[in-house]
Formats: structure tokens, C-alpha cells, sequence
């Protein structure tokens, strides 16, 4: 009776997504060849035109591939969370999703700990489980969308906007502060209503974030205790103090990003925010604008996973991430 060998386990299949500026990086081509060695499936589609990471993504995921990385910044990684999230099959059935930062920010990547060496931080994906994470869905004046790290608005969302593609090259997130100084002498407050579970704010602000991560606009600490696991968004709202102006760029200088914040800034965590103004409101959606008079964001708990650094400080306490209550069933924003 002859033997019968078991097969063998295939081989994971991931699929790199990684913007077009840099295919020739030979970091990136051995850190490829060395994941194909160790016997992960790795395709590469290089992104060149918009509208080129979503399609990839889609593709892949009803190819059933492991794991989408995102090669690129910020948007790059939104794009591939949105093509999941939009999915109707739950996080654990998706591809999780991995992060290769090659932004000018990386914002996410950097608060959540990941390697920027392009060896180690897909040896980290080969490694490490994935994990489930939170996802922010924004509602726009009807336009549905997924942010996966942070919402702002206001001088913030400005400053990130304006700030030149040159400098950015050359400075990389100094380039987003630079331009935000460079803002100072025009700065205008705007005007908004917010409302949530428990909660009820309306009126001027300088900036304004909502976090499922922590950081923006090259560094910018908006919601400096957010964590991706727990079911809820952080709110930071900055009024325009008197004086707040100077007296918030001399806390930063004097005590530091996160205790300027405290001082000044109006802060919850919160299932979900409806956010209303009687002009319309310029929002940054990691990274990509959007402009609504009302929005409602819901923190989708584990709507994806995702690979991250054993230790990461975006995550909460395994079973009950922030000792919170589980998030009802959020109410409907009824139209004007």
C-alpha cells in the first residue's frame, strides 16, 4: 500500500500595492525577494494613475489573497481600509491589511510603532498576527466614507492642505508645521455644532479632530490617547481662546504637543459624532478632503484587521481594549 505524504501547507498569499515613485527602491525589491524566499505568494501591482490602488485592492480581495500591503502613505492605506471595510463580509473573512510607510507623514504607521525599513517591517507581517481594528465611517451629506486614522478640520486640516509638494520632498512633516506657522496671521474660527452619546458642544473652534489614531498633518498629536480597538472615536475640539493662538504655540514650546492639548483643547470618546455647521465645512480624511454641512461618523468596532508591532501602542487591553461598555446602536441623523 503505498505512502501517503500530506500536502504541503500553501503558500500565504499577500498582494504589495506600492505607489509608482517607488517601484525602483532596491530596499523594497530585497525586502520583496526576501518574503518570495521564505515562501509567502507576494504579488506587486504598482500604482501610476488615481483610481489604481482601489482597483488593485478590489482585485485582490475577490482573488482571496492573505494580506493587502499598502505600499505608500497615509491615503494609500485609507484607499485599501475603504476597499475592505465596503466589503459586506465581516474582518475576519477579509484579507488584513499591512502598512509598508513610504508617505511623507505616515502618520499611522509611525504612532502605531511600524518598522519604516522595508525588511523588517514585512518580516513584521510574516511574524505577527493580525489583529482586529476600529474603523471611522463618515457619512457626508450622504457620501458614505472610511477613514482609518484621523478626521480634522480647521487650521490643522489648512495647514496639511497647503503645504507644498516640494517642501514636503525635502522636509517631509516639518513641512505640514512650517506651513501652519506660515498660517498664523490668518487663521479664522469656525463654527459648529457637535453632538454624541452624552454629549452636546457648539461653537468656534481653530482645529478639530477625530481619531481612531492618534496624529496628523505630520506629526500633530490631535487625539494623543486614541486607541484603534475600542469601539469609540476621540474627539478633540481647540476653541479659539483668547489669546489661544500664541498661548497654545507657547504651551507646545514650554510643555510639550500633548499637554498644550490638555490645557486648551475639549476632549471625549464618544460611539459616534454628528457634526453640523450653517457653511460648509472643509474636513482632511486621512489625508483627502471633503466638504459637508453635516456629518455623522460612527466608530465601526473591528471592521478590519490589520498587522501591527507586538506592543503597539494604538492598542488597547486584549478582551475590553478601554474598560468601556460594548456601543449601542447608534441613532439615525435625521434631514433637516
Amino acid at each position: 500500500m503505498p505512502i501517503e505524504h500530506p500536502s504541503p501547507t500553501p503558500p500565504r498569499r499577500w498582494q504589495l500595492i506600492l505607489h509608482g515613485k517607488a517601484a525602483q527602491d532596491d530596499d523594497i525589491r530585497a525586502a520583496v525577494q526576501a518574503m518570495r524566499d521564505s515562501a509567502i505568494d507576494l504579488a506587486v501591482r504598482v500604482t501610476w494613475e488615481p483610481g489604481d490602488a482601489e482597483r488593485y485592492a478590489d482585485e485582490a480581495i475577490d482573488a482571496g489573497v492573505d494580506v493587502l500591503v499598502a505600499g505608500g502613505g497615509d491615503g494609500t492605506v485609507s484607499v485599501l481600509a475603504a476597499s475592505l471595510a465596503r466589503r459586506e463580509a465581516d474582518g475576519d473573512r477579509l484579507p488584513a491589511l499591512a502598512i509598508l510607510p513610504l508617505g511623507t507623514a505616515n502618520d499611522l504607521a509611525r504612532a502605531a510603532g511600524i518598522p519604516e525599513e522595508p525588511d523588517a517591517c514585512l518580516a513584521l507581517v510574516r511574524d505577527t498576527p493580525a489583529t482586529p481594528v476600529d474603523l471611522l465611517r463618515i457619512d457626508a451629506d450622504g457620501q458614505v466614507g472610511w477613514c482609518v486614522n484621523l478626521a480634522s478640520g480647521g487650521f490643522g486640516t489648512e495647514a496639511t492642505t497647503e503645504a507644498d509638494e516640494g517642501l514636503k520632498k525635502v522636509l517631509g512633516g516639518l513641512a505640514y508645521w512650517l506651513t501652519g506657522v506660515a498660517r498664523l496671521g490668518r487663521i479664522e474660527p469656525q463654527r459648529a455644532r457637535l453632538s454624541g452619546p452624552g454629549f452636546e458642544w457648539q461653537g468656534d473652534f481653530i482645529a478639530l479632530g477625530v481619531g481612531n489614531g492618534r496624529q496628523a498633518g505630520g506629526g500633530q498629536p490631535l487625539c494623543p490617547e486614541a486607541v484603534i480597538d475600542d469601539g469609540r472615536l476621540d474627539l478633540t475640539v481647540i476653541p479659539p481662546l483668547e489669546g489661544a493662538v500664541g498661548q497654545t504655540l507657547a504651551a507646545v514650546f514650554t510643555e510639550g504637543k500633548v499637554e498644550a492639548l490638555e490645557s486648551v483643547a475639549i476632549q471625549e470618546r464618544l460611539a459616534w459624532l454628528e457634526i453640523e455647521a450653517d457653511a460648509p465645512l472643509a474636513l482632511n480624511l486621512d489625508g483627502e478632503p471633503a466638504q459637508a454641512r453635516r456629518y455623522r461618523i460612527d466608530c465601526v468596532a473591528r471592521r478590519i484587521r490589520m498587522h501591527l508591532p507586538p506592543g503597539c501602542p494604538l492598542l488597547g487591553v486584549p478582551g475590553n481594549p478601554a474598560g468601556l461598555e460594548p456601543p449601542g446602536p447608534a441613532p439615525v441623523l435625521q434631514p433637516a
